[in-house]
């Protein structure tokens, strides 16, 4: 299946408003990275407007048109109507000139096809025999009918789209002609494709680019005064407005209360319910607005207003300009079929959904939030995500914070440590059971009361004060007797302090009983040095008075020496 559309990858930021706005859920999300579920998406393109990255990427056939027109022969445009709100142009010959210029052989208001659409309706409403009438003209309407309301296929127009409307008309008068169509629809891609009369499509922001290229500003172009003697103004030029449809007919046939239903969201809600309702014809599209605001649209968010402004005046304009409305058939089958269409996902059992609930903590009703922060509506939706393969079991805002909860307390609760956290008012925001066992803390709930009911929290207003971090290597407890060690964080974007305590009692006695071994070691070694030096002052004294009569004997015995050599002389 061709990827019409798509999100780049390495830009998603969890956010999952695409999965939340995204109205019949076509969006795997997983490893944080969005992604289209081709088989289920209706192209609708309401996820390309939500997304704060702007990481849509939408299949582009500019370069394949570019290949068609250089091929040479008759391509033909055919325009939707909404071109008159996104490049503000209120001529359309102005607009056909500027096409002429990127290679296009002739350009034609997609509004004929529209104008013969309506008429077709009219006959259908005429026969009475329709409980509910809803038009055909949005595709994503019609496939989000085909693959998730199929009760209401029987309510569905069975006639073409204004584009494939007109390219029938096209292709009667021009058999050999290659026909592009040009709108700010995604939609419209795919249906093409499909209907095989259609040789490309290109979106408003595609053609804007192309003008780009080609250096062509469409307010720089001469209007050309052309003779419309004859023609008849075309009401459906208020097609992509917003009850466009209906103020297109020329009049209404009895039996049905006209109504204009856009937005997929809504959309889904009036089909899901459309059993219980009688006597409607529903103008159906999914962009809020109708087509002016479409996904690929140039209107900036907000100015659909002006936008509506702009094609009112558009058609009063044709109104003006001609004499008649008259419309005059064609000898053409604008019939179409809409059948059933299935997707790949599968029905959920219940045993399979409550397993999945329970997995993230749900175990009774009360346990599922539906707080829709995963992008689906209740948490058995998300579940029937899981089990398709479209959702990581995490993606499910309460669970995981009641984990990171749950494991945070069990971090601090467990820490050999003393933790303690203080507010800028010196109360105790939290406190874990080893800082009540080294501060001599017996009660039970601390948090929220001041500090200095349990201890002296001086170090944590100097370090409030001076807006700095302190390091403390030795406090006294005197309610416990005990020994701390002090780090003190100041976290200045979450206005608190954090501090560490370390019990170094231990560590303090020893070095204290070092210390007293260290004086009596050096106590005992003194009284020996003492000691020594008298023996050795002794045996000094002992050792002078041997050398000294040794001196004397050894003189005796030279002399004696000397007298016998000179004897023996």
């Amino acid at each position: 299946m061709p990827e019409y559309l798509d999100f780049k990858k390495a830009r998603c930021k969890d956010c999952y408003k695409c999965l939340r706005e995204c109205p019949v859920k076509a969006i795997d999300v997983k490893e944080h990275q969005a992604k289209i579920i081709q088989d289920r998406c209706i192209l609708c393109g309401k996820c390309t407007n939500v997304c704060p990255q702007n990481a849509k990427i939408v299949h582009s056939e500019l370069d394949e048109v570019k290949r068609i027109i250089a091929e040479g022969g008759k391509v033909i445009a055919s325009v939707a109507p909404s071109f008159v709100s996104s490049f503000m142009v209120q001529d359309f010959t102005i607009f056909r000139l500027a096409l002429g210029k990127l290679g296009f052989t002739y350009a034609e208001e997609t509004a004929i096809g529209a104008n013969a659409v309506v008429h077709e309706y009219q006959k259908l409403l005429e026969q009475g025999t329709y409980t509910n009438f809803i038009t055909s003209a949005c595709p994503a309407i019609c496939r989000m009918i085909q693959m998730y309301f199929p009760k209401a296929l029987k309510y569905l127009a069975p006639v073409d789209s204004p584009m494939i409307a007109h390219a029938k008309i096209l292709k009667a008068q021009y058999p050999d002609a290659r026909i592009i169509f040009l709108g700010p629809c995604i939609a419209k891609k795919r249906e093409a494709a499909e209907s095989g009369l259609i040789d490309g499509v290109l979106t408003f922001e595609e053609l804007d680019k192309w003008f780009e290229e080609k250096n062509i500003v469409l307010n720089e172009i001469t209007h050309l005064n052309i003779d419309k003697t004859g023609e008849c103004a075309n009401l459906a030029k208020y097609f992509p407005i917003r009850r466009g449809i209906i103020k297109s007919f020329d009049s209404y046939p009895a039996g049905y209360e006209y109504l204009a239903v856009d937005g997929a969201e809504h959309c889904a809600r009036v089909l899901e319910n459309i059993e219980t309702l009688s006597g409607l014809f529903m103008e159906m599209n999914s962009c809020m607005d109708g087509c002016v605001y479409g996904p690929c649209s140039l209107v900036t968010k907000g100015n659909s207003v002006r936008a509506i402004a702009d094609v009112r005046k558009y058609v009063r304009k044709d109104i003006e300009e001609h004499n008649s409305v008259e419309y005059k058939p064609y000898d053409i089958d604008f019939s179409h079929s809409y059948p059933r269409l299935r997707n790949k996902s599968v029905p959920a059992t219940d045993a399979q959904i409550e397993a999945v609930l329970r997995e993230t903590g749900k175990y009774l009703p009360e346990d599922e939030l539906n707080c829709g922060a995963c992008g689906y509506s209740t948490c058995r939706q998300k579940a029937w995500a899981v089990i398709n393969g479209y959702a990581d079991l995490e993606i499910c805002l309460p669970y995981m914070r009641e984990r990171a909860e749950s494991m945070s307390y069990e971090v601090i609760q467990n820490s050999p440590e003393g933790l303690v956290i203080l507010d800028q008012d010196m109360s105790i925001i939290d406190i874990n059971s080893k800082a009540k066992d080294l501060l001599g803390i017996t009660d039970d709930n601390v948090k929220g009361h001041p500090a200095s009911d349990y201890f002296n929290p001086a170090d944590f207003i100097i370090a409030l004060t001076e807006q700095r971090s302190i390091e403390q290597s030795k406090n006294l407890v005197e309610r416990t007797g005990k020994y701390v060690s002090l780090s003190i964080t100041l976290m200045k974007n979450h206005k608190i302090l954090f501090g560490i305590m370390k019990d170094v009692t231990d560590v303090v006695n020893y070095n204290d009983k070092l210390n007293d071994m260290r004086l009596e070691t050096l106590a005992t070694t003194d009284d020996v040095i003492k000691k020594q030096m008298r023996v050795a002052q002794e045996i000094a004294s002992l050792l002078g008075e041997t050398t000294a009569e040794t001196k004397v004997a050894l003189l005796k015995l030279k002399q004696t020496l000397q007298q016998e050599d000179k004897t023996d002389e």
